[in-house]
């Protein structure tokens, strides 16, 4: 079985049709994820800011990363979750999207990136006002922007017989 013939499967499953052919939980979803993305975005936001010291200087970094901690960990699952639910909706026209392809590539190096700055994270007293915080909430700020315009760009890709077949209906010069 190939990719797209597996990710055919999975988008004709019975879980995933009822998910994409519902006039209400695909919105619904849809909306949700969104919303997710806005509120958790604006938190990783605001940690990256305070990593580089441009916003909140006078709030100490623990207090930071750590009053947004557990919102920001709900946040993401939610989003995941519905992430899921809206890609495996249509999992056979998204494995071939490079923006698809570039969000889920991107994903992965923000969980290195959690990974390779786990102290800055865990640690924030020692990390204020490191270069190696600053590094952190530099990189966690370019993947981020990275997976918010890949996740939009997902849904103006054309795939590239759709695109022969818009030129083809335009004579030759």
């Amino acid at each position: 079985m190939s990719v797209g013939d597996w990710c055919l499967a999975v988008r004709h499953t019975e879980f995933f049709t009822s998910v994409r052919e519902s006039a209400i939980l695909y919105p619904t979803v849809l909306a949700l994820h969104l919303t997710c993305i806005a509120i958790f975005g604006g938190m990783i936001l605001a940690t990256d800011l305070r990593l580089l010291g441009l916003a909140f200087t006078k709030t100490p970094l623990a207090t930071v990363i750590g009053s947004m901690r557990q919102w920001k960990q709900a946040g993401f699952v939610v989003m995941v979750a519905c992430g899921v639910l809206l890609a495996g909706s249509k999992l056979d026209q998204y494995y071939v999207n490079p923006y698809f392809v570039a969000k889920l590539l991107l994903l992965c190096a923000v969980g290195a990136h959690g990974i390779l700055f786990r102290a800055v994270y865990r640690s924030p007293k020692q990390a204020d006002p490191s270069l190696r915080a600053k590094a952190a909430g530099s990189l966690s700020l370019l993947l981020w922007l990275g997976v918010l315009a890949c996740g939009r760009w997902i849904a103006y890709w054309d795939a590239p017989d759709a695109i022969a077949r818009l030129f083809d209906q335009f004579p030759p010069l």
